[in-house]
């Protein structure tokens, strides 16, 4: 009698094993069904929509081989439209409603932050490539991975290059009064008492500030000869060309975020001397060939006409997603993605520099490159 018990617990346990398996939301027999919250309206778009189309091409990719061990993806999309309590209502949509298994974004900064509490209680991998503020992976959290570069180290080594490029300046700073702005800080003033710089005005702007003329004027009174300009995008193209207006030509840094080809093109002239720091391979550059032509073999041409450098870390970070997946074989499950993630190592996606993850490390902070606007292309290029 004891043996048969002990054969039922056994068989028990494998049933139960199974149907945990089997059960795991957002995974059937044919499909996966995946998630993202991004901003889809409004002037943040330009990020969300890029992000959300790099999303695309992968899952195209990989459904057009028959899927993930056989499983076909899906993926179910929603418009946050960059407002935090939007982004809640979001992610509760995605995991309770949808069901989905994974997310491949958690939107920006503050909507990242204010979501979190969710997305760690639910346990579901979660991708962030388009915020990597330190809340994501210091100290590292179970279910979440980074792919970029810490905002404020970003920031660290721009200035720092910049004041190699251009020595002796009077610095100002301009930043945005929430926790994307809080990164810029942190990163600005450790450059700048790093390479000893003389900061002669810092200000703090509202978010969703159009004019700026009275704060490029107070930068021009200071007597800056160079400027970190900490906003996300419009601010930035507002700020370098209200520089130009009043005649107050200087070297203007914007953090990577601004790094996409409508800002370029919007700074126009007032861009000559805007200089950034990315991870993400430029569009033109032989590194990108291969990813050139899957967006033009999955996407249409309005859809890629929409495209910039948030395609590029979609795509990435979703492909490191899938590989994850893939070593799970068909018992596919949170906490196995979960633990494959951290063995990604030097994960070659041909839009950005290699991504790696560790168990103590969820940030993939891929290598750093200098780069500077090309106004007449409505581009940058590499400076270094």
């Amino acid at each position: 009698m004891k043996l048969k018990l002990t054969q039922l617990a056994i068989g028990l346990l494998a049933a139960g094993v199974c149907l945990s398996a089997a059960a795991q939301q957002g995974v059937t027999d044919t499909e996966i069904v995946i998630g993202d919250i991004v901003p889809l309206t409004g002037p943040p778009a330009l990020l969300g929509v890029a992000h959300n189309l790099g999303v695309k091409v992968a899952v195209a990719e990989v459904n057009a081989v028959g899927g993930i061990n056989g499983r076909k993806v899906r993926l179910i999309s929603e418009d946050d439209g960059y407002v935090p309590s939007r982004t809640i209502q979001g992610v509760r949509k995605l995991i309770n409603s949808d069901k989905v298994f994974a997310l491949t974004s958690v939107s920006g900064t503050a909507q990242a932050k204010a979501a979190m509490p969710l997305i760690m209680q639910s346990g579901l991998p979660a991708m962030a490539p388009i915020t990597t503020y330190e809340g994501l992976y210091k100290p590292a959290i179970k279910n979440v991975f980074a792919v970029g570069y810490d905002m404020a180290d970003a920031v660290d080594e721009l200035v720092a290059k910049m004041a190699g490029r251009y020595p002796g300046k009077k610095w100002a700073l301009i930043s945005q009064d929430d926790d994307y702005g809080e990164n810029v800080r942190t990163g600005f003033e450790r450059a700048a008492k790093a390479k000893k710089l003389q900061v002669v005005s810092t200000q703090i702007y509202k978010k969703g500030q159009t004019d700026f003329s009275s704060e490029i004027l107070k930068v021009r009174q200071a007597g800056a000869e160079a400027l970190l300009a900490g906003g996300v995008l419009g601010e930035n193209v507002a700020m370098v060309k209200e520089l130009e207006r009043i005649g107050h030509k200087i070297p203007v840094g914007v953090t990577y975020v601004s790094r996409v080809p409508a800002s370029a093109k919007l700074m126009g002239t007032a861009g000559e001397n805007v200089y950034t720091v990315d991870y993400v391979y430029l569009e033109s550059s032989p590194q990108a060939k291969g990813f050139m032509d899957k967006l033009t073999k999955f996407l249409s041409p309005e859809e890629l006409a929409r495209t910039n450098r948030y395609s590029f870390t979609g795509y990435a970070a979703t492909r490191a997603l899938f590989d994850a997946m893939g070593r799970c074989g068909k018992a596919l499950t949170w906490d196995c993605t979960n633990a494959e993630l951290t063995k990604v190592s030097n994960l070659e996606t041909g839009s950005m520099t290699p991504i790696s993850f560790s168990a103590t490390n969820h940030l993939a902070a891929p290598k750093l490159f200098l780069l500077k606007a090309d106004p007449a292309a409505a581009t940058y290029k590499t400076v270094e």
